[in-house]
């Protein structure tokens, strides 16, 4: 899997997964936020005012107006054009009546905004803010996989804040990958991060799936913010 940035101009080959990454700053430029607002169509719209707090409202106009944006990049279709079927699990996919073989995917966090774009292949990106009140050693125990607990404590204290926020990032990012949000249990699936060597999952066998057809990567968007992107192999 090549991962390119949105702004490389490169175009996108079959195993290729594009990623777009914005500032979601509460303080966004007023002009800058008109214009993102001016992408969204009636429904977007509807959702976008539901939300109670004004940074909600700023993160979900930013990151749904970048997906246009990067599905316009290759598509033949304007941004504003785009229309979207919704899969069983909530998930949105380029309408059919597009005939368009772009799959994309879209996640926001405090402060960050992205979208991995990619031809054909399941793909699944997550962004994390780090949370220095998230107890992360009990929340690993609740929802992460024996083998990832035994490899977060085995860290000095100090590491394992960032080592919980990159598994939290991969975990996420094949989740929405496969498209099956919750139902699929954390527990089911361990990362095995060894230094030097690709990022591998682990995936217990009720959960119907293979292993060796999954490509992850894991980064730091910002100092701040963990990254991780999952692809299902071309």
């Amino acid at each position: 899997m090549t991962i390119s940035l949105g702004t490389s101009g490169a175009d996108l080959g079959d195993d290729d997964v594009e990623v777009w990454l914005a500032r979601a700053d509460f303080g966004v430029d007023a002009g800058r936020y008109a214009a993102c607002w001016g992408l969204l169509d009636a429904g977007e719209r509807e959702r976008a005012a539901r939300f109670h707090f004004d940074r909600d409202r700023v993160t979900y106009v930013l990151a749904h107006s970048l997906a246009r944006r990067a599905l316009a990049r290759h598509g033949d279709v304007a941004a504003e054009d785009w229309s979207f079927d919704i899969g069983e699990r909530g998930r949105p996919e380029p309408a059919a009546a597009h005939g368009s073989p772009l799959r994309f995917n879209i996640s926001h966090t405090h402060g960050l905004v992205a979208c991995a774009v990619s031809l054909r292949r399941d793909v699944g990106v997550d962004v994390e803010a780090i949370d220095e009140r998230t107890q992360v050693e009990r929340v690993a125990d609740r929802f992460f996989s024996p083998r990832e607990v035994e490899d977060l404590m085995a860290l000095p204290p100090g590491e394992r804040r960032a080592r919980f926020f990159t598994y939290w990032a991969l975990k996420e990012s094949y989740i929405k990958a496969r498209g099956m949000g919750l139902a699929l249990p954390l527990d089911g699936f361990s990362f095995v991060l060894e230094a030097g060597a690709p990022i591998r999952i682990e995936i217990d066998a009720r959960l119907g799936d293979e292993p060796s057809r999954w490509q992850f990567v894991h980064d730091w968007a910002t100092p701040d913010h963990s990254f991780a992107v999952g692809a299902a192999r071309g």
